[in-house]
């Protein structure tokens, strides 16, 4: 690339990876928490439902943590049947109650089941796709609708998986800027994958570093190589220049 677009794109990734923007964003939800199983767990629903309307999303990220009464793991940990009726209310768009519901479930399974979340998604190789992959076959592992999941994207059935690998984000980059939490040690930074949806791929092509026009996950591996080459230990960060260009400035 040339040395303007790679000084462009180091000023952009600085500007944006900012707490001013954090209000406005749905990592906002769990910035509210200090626990890590309350950051986890407030982070990877939130996450879940980030589509649509940030306003939207926000609004009903907050409804979500007030039916867990703002105790999230405690909730998880701790319901009910009796305490999960009340998440009938819950709608996202498809996101509904009963799908809220399977999701403290499975949550609790693997809580009280294994070692860590954090452990689910570990892999050794380059990306995140086989640990992803791995939590999803986890996630689903208990009775549930078949509808159900489209929540949780698959790799391997070539989704760019935004909202999981915008949540791996979150867990896994350092909190040295006061924005992502990095309270997950065992992954590395340089695995992570850019959480690719519209406005991310559209700059990303016009600056010449994806080809792809579908917004896929061998999308997501081009555009992983092409970040590796500007940054090999956190190739990550220019997920903040390339979104904030696409909805800040409409780039």
């Amino acid at each position: 690339m040339k040395k303007e677009i790679i000084e462009f794109l180091n000023a952009k990734a600085i500007q944006y990876e900012n707490p001013n923007f954090i209000e406005s964003d749905p990592i906002s939800i769990a910035h509210r928490f200090d626990k890590k199983e309350d950051i986890e767990i407030s982070a990877f629903l939130t996450a879940t439902i980030s589509w649509g309307q940030r306003k939207t999303i926000l609004k009903n990220a907050n409804s979500m943590m007030q039916l867990m009464d703002s105790s999230p793991f405690e909730f998880v940990i701790n319901s009910k049947a009796s305490d999960l009726k009340k998440l009938e209310v819950f709608v996202h768009r498809t996101f509904n109650g009963n799908d809220l519901t399977y999701f403290i479930l499975s949550l609790q399974n693997i809580y009280k089941n294994h070692n860590s979340l954090e452990d689910l998604f570990y892999s050794s190789s380059d990306n995140l796709r086989d640990g992803i992959q791995n939590f999803r076959t986890a996630f689903l592992s208990m009775p549930h609708e078949h509808r159900l999941e489209k929540h949780i994207s698959s790799p391997l059935k070539n989704s760019a998986c935004k909202r999981l690998n915008m949540f791996l984000r979150w867990m896994i980059r350092s909190n040295a800027k006061g924005v992502d939490f990095g309270i997950w040690s065992k992954i590395e930074a340089s695995q992570l994958s850019c959480p690719l949806d519209v406005h991310s791929a559209r700059v990303a092509r016009k600056l010449g570093l994806l080809n792809r026009k579908q917004n896929d996950w061998k999308a997501v591996e081009e555009l992983d190589f092409n970040l590796r080459q500007l940054d090999s230990k956190d190739p990550i960060k220019y997920d903040f220049a390339l979104f904030g260009l696409g909805v800040f400035e409409k780039f």
